[in-house]
């Protein structure tokens, strides 16, 4: 897909801390975290997923990112998230069902799009999610 993704990935961000990363993102985008963009820790493997709600040209947001002091201080990375048409849900309850998850996964408001299949595997409560397409899987 020629379309970049509206979401960039931050690795290594131990050295960062969780209040500061929002700020940095913020001088180098000259926006504002929550109106313009959201950044979702995953703390579990040291990364960082920032999704802007405004458009913006998120590969030259990441060559800034990579030209930044300090986000080269405190050794992160940042790459674009690749687009993907399906994806993993987990820690799901044990009441999920497909439909449930069609809905919910369609609704514009959770960033979502066309679904075209849901797998759900009760013994792990997870599910596996298909978009009709690579946009609604944000």
């Amino acid at each position: 897909s020629a379309e970049a993704s509206p979401s960039v990935v931050f690795e290594n961000i131990g050295r960062c801390s969780p209040n500061c990363l929002p700020m940095l993102l913020e001088n180098i985008s000259r926006l504002t975290v929550d109106a313009d963009f959201t950044v979702e820790l995953i703390p579990e493997i040291n990364v960082a997923v920032v999704t802007f709600i405004k458009s913006i040209d998120t590969k030259e947001f990441v060559k800034k990112c990579s030209q930044d002091k300090r986000v080269r201080e405190f050794k992160m990375t940042a790459r674009l998230l690749e687009l993907t048409q399906t994806i993993k849900a987990e820690n799901l309850p044990d009441s999920i069902s497909t439909d449930y998850l069609t809905v919910y996964f369609e609704s514009a408001r959770s960033g979502g799009g066309p679904v075209s299949d849901v797998q759900l595997f009760p013994e792990e409560n997870s599910a596996i999610i298909t978009f009709c397409d690579r946009k609604g899987n944000t």
